[in-house]
């Protein structure tokens, strides 16, 4: 090799190391999940991508700097937008009055064996004394709503605080796909 095709191949890998950094910096970055209360949909352990910049919706999963620990992150499901109402009668979700779904919830419920809901009723009136999500904040859940640290305790995200939206588990790779 000479000299030439050296400097080549430097300029390449900085050239691709600059994208990488990039991308990495400003559209996507890997998280690792600690703790249960994704469960089942995230499990402890898993790594996962999570592309930043991204509008948030109902039911996405985002993480964000827990607003109780220092230097943690919180991994959690979007229930509430600003303006809505949310409550939960009987272990079913309602916003705005609305009855909601939650099929990501189904095994889970399905392996309850004590004839306790998985969601407690509660409304944002009795956890907050006001009825609707405030503006610029998120009402959020964890999946596993038994022992999720969560806006029933935490209170609610601010929008602008939210880091990332969860996309896609890489690890293990009998997971490996898209986060539904």
């Amino acid at each position: 090799m000479n000299i030439k095709e050296i400097g080549k191949t430097i300029l390449y890998f900085l050239f691709l190391a600059a994208i990488l950094i990039g991308l990495r910096q400003f559209v996507f970055t890997p998280v690792v999940v600690k703790g249960d209360s994704m469960d089942p949909t995230l499990i402890d352990g898993e790594r996962v991508i999570a592309l930043k910049n991204t509008e948030i919706k109902r039911f996405d999963i985002v993480t964000f700097p827990a607003p109780d620990d220092l230097g943690k992150n919180y991994i959690k499901r979007v229930i509430g937008l600003p303006g809505d109402t949310v409550e939960y009668k009987n272990d079913t979700l309602y916003i705005n009055g609305k009855k909601y779904d939650e099929p990501y919830l189904d095994e889970f419920k399905g392996k309850l064996t004590d004839d306790q809901p998985l969601t407690y009723d509660f409304d944002l009136k009795e956890l907050f004394g006001s009825e609707k999500v405030p503006a610029g904040e998120l009402f959020v859940l964890g999946d596993n709503r038994r022992i999720s640290k969560d806006s029933r305790i935490i209170g609610m995200i601010k929008k602008k605080d939210i880091m990332a939206d969860v996309k896609f588990v890489f690890w293990p790779l009998g997971r490996f796909g898209t986060v539904d």
